[in-house]
């Protein structure tokens, strides 16, 4: 096997040790997984992959968000559909990907499956939420600009590994995990701002709880199928970037650096509104807004004229108009059809205007605002800037607090600080 696959696979099956400060930033992600999967029930996709599952019926293996129950695979694509609806759970920008969505969906379903503990869940989401983010830069940015959705690609390896850690897989077995996931790892940025988006995490998701029973069940796959001839990275735009991908594995996870969204949108948005924060936007003062952003967002996130309220996720003018005209861009129910047919917000986007610049970081904006008095006024911000774990811990539990609710908030965060089945949480989805 090559050397990338053999580095995984080994990290992978040995014993891991995390630090408190990593688990407490896994049990955030769990809680804002959670969150946005119950707040994502109401969205029209849940209620179309729900009723594949009704219809298609089977053992009550696993819970689903909204209640009820499926097999592990079809509780995977069902519930990482629903936990990224919304487009509200957490990325790691290190690949731009969102891991929470894809690995916590397979394994919790898998934790039922097999009767584990949420420690045990926990540990092993941790791990695929890692290989996912390293699977990501090991494939690279030419990757992503080619049009694939690395929440989809990436995330499926992620999901995979944390399933095949809760099976128990030594290190020929997570190879290949990993080779056969190659074969069915996908998604593509041409759904973003429709259903599909959310269906591309759901299918990585069912992807690694499908693989990891093949392989339990005695699958022998190709374990170089992901670097190897005709492999994954050489027939999707992979770089192949092994350094960096394997930099540090084993002395620091990735996954202490995630980000949490804290507006209702695409993260690649969240840089500007973050800025604009700072400026104080007030519509009646506005002559013009400017944004300069990293030129890899002007094709994720750069919808001109929005017509729908998914479609204004995915807009820099839309939710900078928003901002300006007081509207609260951390609810979800503010995106909306009407929303956008409102005259006063298509005047103001009009005067809002977007550009790229490859100086800046892909977490950094600079907003600057023409005033009416010909003030102009500028303001850069970067997301990594948000380092300090308590405020982060603060923020999210808050955000979380205003989709569940305060009681039903501290009960989950409870139940994750506790050495309980799975299930214990998973009555939660409900």
């Amino acid at each position: 096997m090559g050397n990338f696959t053999e580095k995984l696979a080994e990290f992978s099956s040995k014993d891991l040790v995390a630090t408190q400060q990593l688990l407490e930033i896994g049990r955030l992600s769990a809680l804002d997984w959670l969150a946005c999967g119950v707040a994502g029930v109401s969205e029209p996709v849940a209620g179309v992959v729900r009723s594949i599952a009704v219809a298609e019926g089977g053992k009550h293996v696993a819970d689903l968000f909204g209640g009820g129950g499926a097999p592990a695979r079809m509780a995977a694509l069902v519930n990482g559909t629903i936990s990224h609806a919304l487009d509200y759970d957490d990325t790691h920008f290190a690949h731009i990907g969102h891991p929470s969505v894809t690995v916590f969906s397979a394994s919790f379903a898998v934790g039922q499956q097999l009767g584990k503990t949420l420690p045990q869940v926990l540990l092993a989401s941790l791990l695929g939420m890692e290989m996912s983010v390293r699977v990501g830069q090991w494939l690279g940015r030419s990757h992503y600009q080619a049009g694939f959705h690395q929440t989809a690609t990436a995330g499926a390896f992620g999901a995979a590994v944390a399933a095949g850690r809760l099976h128990g897989f030594d290190t020929s077995q997570m190879a290949q995990v990993l080779g056969l996931t190659a074969t069915r790892a996908a998604g593509l940025k041409a759904h973003f701002g429709t259903m599909g988006k959310p269906y591309n995490a759901g299918i990585a998701a069912s992807t690694g709880v499908e693989v990891a029973q093949l392989i339990q069940a005695g699958f022998v796959a190709n374990p170089n199928a992901l670097e190897g001839e005709f492999g994954f990275g050489a027939s999707h735009q992979g770089s192949e970037s092994t350094e960096t991908a394997l930099s540090g594995l084993g002395q620091k996870w990735m996954m202490e650096h995630v980000n949490y969204k804290f507006h209702a949108c695409c993260h690649g948005l969240h840089a500007a509104l973050e800025a604009a924060r700072k400026l104080d936007l007030a519509a009646p003062e506005i002559a013009d807004i400017r944004v300069k952003t990293h030129p890899c967002w002007m094709s994720v996130c750069n919808q001109l004229a929005p017509d729908t309220g998914l479609g204004a996720k995915f807009s820099y003018r839309t939710v900078l108009a928003m901002q300006a005209l007081g509207l609260d861009t951390a609810k979800l129910d503010t995106y909306s059809d009407a929303l956008c047919r409102r005259k006063d917000l298509q005047t103001l986007r009009n005067h809002i205007y977007v550009d790229s610049d490859d100086t800046l970081a892909e977490t950094e904006a600079v907003v600057s605002l023409l005033r009416r008095d010909g003030q102009r006024l500028e303001v850069r911000h970067d997301l990594q800037s948000l380092v300090d774990r308590p405020e982060k811990e603060q923020r999210v539990r808050t955000k979380v607090a205003s989709l569940l609710g305060e009681v039903e908030a501290e009960k989950a965060w409870q139940i994750l600080h506790q050495d309980l089945p799975a299930t214990e949480f998973s009555k939660q989805f409900s």
